[in-house]
């Protein structure tokens, strides 16, 4: 995969915290860093998915956020007893 270097500036603390996360992960702060983007990307779009989808039909009611709560919670036990 062709990679584009980059300068970047971080805080201090998050330039340390982000360090060690990508050690204890085995990882280079570059891969960790571009993990870390993808994510937050990934986030970004699923949240403009349900922006457009309540757009076209209204606000999730609370009922269905508890559901979704509920999946998710469900997801992430899996991924972090698979991981």
């Amino acid at each position: 995969m062709p990679v584009r270097k980059l300068s970047v500036g971080l805080d201090t603390a998050v330039a340390d915290a982000a360090a060690r996360a990508a050690e204890r992960e085995g990882l280079s702060v570059s891969a960790w860093l571009n993990r870390a983007a993808e994510r937050e990307l990934r986030i970004g779009r699923g949240l403009a998915a349900v922006r457009a989808w309540e757009r076209n039909n209204g606000a999730l009611t609370d009922a269905e956020l508890a559901d979704a709560d509920k999946v998710l919670d469900r997801v992430l036990r899996r991924t972090q007893r698979a991981g």
